[in-house]
């Protein structure tokens, strides 16, 4: 791909994707899946239908609430994988409800997403907190969460 320099930056890729995105893409960081069945582990799994991206986002969490390891799977656009990596990136090291702070804006800025794609970074806020839901129920699960308590009533 041919990049074009501007006053010393590096501009918008010839493909329209930012240079950000396009690492992500060719060298996607996190790859791979954990073992849902640990305790420890937990899986969120999300899709945007209109574009039909799906994101398997896994954290694994220490005894002391932080996320040591993270994985993703998509099946998507160069953005929506970009923002899964992104997205594992940042959630190790943080504690839970650190990770729970970021926010798809974030994401999208970092990635310099267009408007056009913002429902990728969407996306992989969902799947963080889907994937730590599925972490805390886990940790207690006589609890349900809200929806699926509300539904089976």
């Amino acid at each position: 791909m041919a990049a074009l320099r501007t006053g010393g930056r590096l501009a918008q890729l010839s493909r329209g994707y930012h240079r950000k995105v396009v690492d992500h893409y060719e060298n996607p960081r996190n790859v791979g899946s954990l073992d849902k069945r640990n305790k420890n582990v937990g899986t969120g799994l999300v899709g945007a239908p209109a574009c039909g991206d799906v994101m398997k986002l896994q954290v694994e969490v220490d005894a002391s609430g932080k996320i040591v390891d993270a994985r993703f799977k998509t099946f998507g656009c160069g953005s929506a994988i970009a923002s899964s990596s992104l997205a594992t990136e940042w959630v190790k090291g943080k504690t839970v409800d650190e990770a729970l702070e970021i926010r798809n804006t974030d994401i999208a800025k970092e990635l310099c997403l267009p408007p056009v794609k913002l429902h990728c970074s969407m996306l992989a806020e969902d799947a963080i907190k889907a994937a730590l839901a599925d972490y805390k129920l886990k940790q207690d699960p006589n609890k349900e969460e809200p929806e699926k308590k509300a539904a089976s009533t």
